[in-house]
């Protein structure tokens, strides 16, 4: 084969075609829990954070609710894969042997905001939000004062009853007027360990001989990169129009290369190169509509309320 360029133009083509194929196609798991929000520069900042307006009888003048600046920012970085096909590659006819490499970076190219976006979790028990408190903590302030504080974490491992205490404890969370925010949690989060108790919670008709009265409060997302910390376990709040984290994106990924004979790799290395570029970056949203337990205590094994009462109405529904 005679390398001209018109055969490296339309070698990128066939590349950059199988890169798009497999992004387009590919479905990340990132969207679930997060809100994706358009950056404009090097990095954003979130004033609005922590806001919940609620609506007031209206007597006397409007009461404004200023969204001043907290501090919150979250600065873009920078992303790339690259690829490295050999001259003598070309030559010899053999481009086929590198079309999975560039399907690959496609699925990585769109798999890897679930990389950032969920690595968030495990460190959400240190990493700070925009109350200046860790994201996963016991003692978030209910307003700038601080007289009030409210938790957002727990020790337990996941059974029944710490999955039904968490749900409790998520929608009983206040606002800054001292009403109730109404979230209601609808997705279990779980390392793959953890899947079958996931699954016994939130599908089984009977736990132990009884109803069980969890059975699909919840969907159930199994999240490959909690591998690591596997008695962690999460339960969020994500049909609002804000999400418990945020995908900041910048630049989505694009295909580019150097492949003209003037270039250094081509020159003293005998290679063409392929890659994508991307720039954006994750953070952290609402505590409020996120619980996450480390799962290091032992399960609380007291007996369940009776369906009837008060509180475990409230939990079901």
């Amino acid at each position: 084969m005679i390398i001209t360029s018109q055969g490296l133009q339309g070698m990128q083509s066939g590349f950059n075609a199988l890169f798009n194929k497999a992004y387009t196609e590919t479905t990340p798991q990132y969207e679930k829990v997060a809100m994706t929000v358009p950056s404009g520069g090097s990095d954003e900042t979130y004033g609005w954070l922590g806001q919940f307006p609620a609506l007031r009888e209206w007597i006397g003048e409007r009461e404004i609710h200023n969204l001043d600046a907290i501090g919150y920012t979250i600065k873009n970085k920078d992303y790339e894969l690259t690829i490295s096909v050999g001259r003598n590659d070309i030559l010899d006819d053999k481009i086929g042997i590198y079309s999975p490499l560039f399907q690959e970076m496609g699925v990585s190219a769109k798999m890897h905001p679930d990389e950032l976006i969920f690595s968030l979790f495990a460190a959400g028990f240190s990493n700070a939000c925009y109350d200046g408190t860790p994201f996963f903590n016991e003692k978030h302030p209910l307003d700038e004062k601080g007289n009030t504080l409210q938790s957002n974490m727990g020790t337990q491992k996941l059974s029944p009853q710490s999955y039904e205490a968490a749900r409790s404890q998520m929608m009983t969370i206040k606002g800054e007027s001292g009403k109730t925010l109404k979230i209601i949690p609808d997705l279990l989060v779980v390392s793959p360990q953890k899947e079958a108790t996931a699954r016994q919670i939130l599908f089984a008709d009977l736990i132990s001989g009884s109803t069980n009265v969890n059975k699909n409060t919840s969907d159930l997302l199994v999240v490959p990169e909690l591998a690591d910390t596997p008695e962690y376990w999460f339960l969020l709040s994500t049909k609002r129009a804000i999400k418990p984290f945020i995908f900041q994106m910048r630049e989505k990924p694009r295909f580019v290369s150097k492949v003209q004979d003037g270039d250094d790799n081509v020159f003293f290395q005998n290679t063409f190169l392929y890659g994508c570029n991307a720039r954006y970056n994750a953070g952290y949203g609402l505590w409020q509509l996120a619980y996450g337990s480390t799962g290091s205590d032992s399960p609380d094994t007291s007996p369940r309320q009776d369906v009837g009462s008060s509180e475990q109405s409230g939990g079901g529904e």
